[in-house]
């Protein structure tokens, strides 16, 4: 068996710890590490140990245990330390103690129940002290905190170093993910001013299923039954949306009826996608290193993925020039190609993309940039997230060709609200604004068919 401890000799003055009555003992003060209490004293032990920690084990076996065999071990080491040092503590301080101090060695300490919670969506650290969590699309603040602004950095500074990257005052800020895909943001002074600022963008295990999302009410399954005759037919999407509205979440449910023989090619800033094919090469772009040099963009991915020979292209943000050279994949024979946008509307959706190809460097007039935008681009699905923080899609619309300068674009579904109940979730319905899209000739060339009653004007979804 691995040993974690450096020496197996117990150091003089160790001893047994006496334990005490769970009610023999009551803290001042407590703070809230995840659902645990703890007492307010403890969390300068806990950094106290774990310092001490770092010198008594053997960190290289760690790596060569499990989190079971670790934590009996571990839990002697402290079991002796807390006897050195006289602290009493009963079987269940102790046993939260241990997990701690395990969390701080193996996780990311203080953050590590938030992380390991289902149901916590996005964790927002300002400063040492203040930590807000969402949960159900409504942000919540917490009781977690880290000892102070050297704790919260060393935490940082864990996570960024994992993935070759650093941050510090000459770099104050970075992006990074963690071993699960989670998507992390870092910001150190002096650009954050009242204390070191992180964001963590949790990402689920298991992609959430279009299925998943109809029984959420974010998709109708009657509109579901559309996005997957769109993908399967092999149509140009855009997701447009706001932060944080489930634009990611979207366009993987979408992949999921993209055909198995298919060769997928996906580009992102941070890997966040998790197409479930087995033909899927993922690209993922690298930021310049400490010089400066070495830097490879989105754009450059999107020119590459064009020699990978691929069926179809996502690329899950576009964000600058790319969009100039995902337009042209789609122009060429690339079709069922997907990609997300950062917008609140679907017509402000194509003017960001229009802006977007001005920035790739390419003279072209905007009568043209929007010529190539008709031809490429398909459908637009708006979402977003409600006041009561569920994720809808909003509007879902064809884009039909031009007029003058003018895309010409038309709504086949759309979300209407209708006010709030007491307990503040919004009601509303989908309703087909009773066009029949032009995709539907598409789709009857490849075999697929679609009710002709979801498109009636008077079908109302709920």
């Amino acid at each position: 068996m691995w040993q974690v401890r450096k020496t197996n000799e117990l150091k003089p003055g160790f001893g047994a710890l006496e334990e005490v009555d769970d009610d023999a003992r009551v803290a001042d003060t407590s703070l809230m590490q995840g659902d645990k209490e703890v007492p307010a004293e403890n969390l300068d032990l806990k950094v106290e140990l774990h310092r001490r920690l770092i010198d008594l084990i053997n960190l290289s076996a760690l790596e060569k245990m499990s989190r079971d065999q670790i934590e009996v071990e571990i839990g002697e080491i402290v079991h002796e330390q807390l006897a050195l040092q006289r602290h009493a503590l009963n079987k269940d301080e102790r046993k939260r103690l241990v997990s701690d101090i395990l969390d701080e060695l193996l996780g990311l300490g203080p953050l590590e129940p938030l992380l390991q919670d289902p149901a916590i969506t996005d964790i927002l650290v300002n400063g040492h002290d203040i930590v807000f969590v969402e949960r159900h699309g409504l942000l919540t603040r917490t009781e977690v905190r880290f000892k102070d602004e050297k704790h919260l950095l060393r935490i940082i500074q864990k996570i960024v170093s994992a993935v070759g990257r650093r941050v510090d005052e000459s770099s104050p800020f970075v992006d990074a993910r963690l071993a699960d895909g989670s998507r992390v943001n870092a910001v150190v002074p002096p650009l954050a001013v009242d204390g070191s600022l992180l964001s963590i963008r949790k990402f689920a295990k298991i992609p959430i299923s279009m299925q998943r999302l109809a029984e959420l009410g974010s998709v109708p399954a009657e509109i579901a039954q559309v996005l997957q005759a769109v993908v399967q037919a092999r149509r140009n999407v855009l997701i447009s949306g706001g932060t944080g509205s489930g634009k990611t979440t979207l366009l993987n449910a979408m992949s999921s009826f993209i055909d198995e023989q298919e060769r997928i090619v996906t580009i992102e800033d941070s890997a966040e996608l998790q197409l479930q094919q087995i033909h899927v090469a993922r690209l993922e772009t690298r930021p310049p290193n400490i010089e400066g040099r070495g830097e490879v963009s989105q754009r450059d991915l999107v020119k590459n993925a064009l020699r990978m020979r691929p069926d179809r292209i996502i690329v899950g943000e576009v964000r600058a020039g790319e969009a100039f050279d995902m337009l042209q994949a789609m122009n060429t024979g690339h079709d069922g190609s997907m990609t997300t946008v950062h917008a609140n509307t679907a017509r402000d959706a194509l003017s960001r993309v229009e802006q977007m190809i001005g920035m790739s460097g390419i003279e072209i007039s905007p009568r043209s940039a929007r010529g190539q935008m008709a031809s490429a681009i398909n459908v637009v699905i708006q979402i977003g997230r409600l006041a009561d923080g569920r994720r809808r899609l909003l509007s879902l619309s064809e884009l039909t060709g031009m007029e003058g300068d003018v895309i010409t674009m038309q709504e086949i579904f759309r979300f209407r609200m209708k006010g709030r109940d007491e307990d503040g979730t919004v009601l509303g319905h989908f309703e087909a604004t009773g066009i029949r899209p032009k995709f539907m000739n598409e789709l009857s060339d490849r075999g697929l068919t679609l009710p002709s009653e979801l498109f009636r004007p008077e079908n109302r979804i709920e």
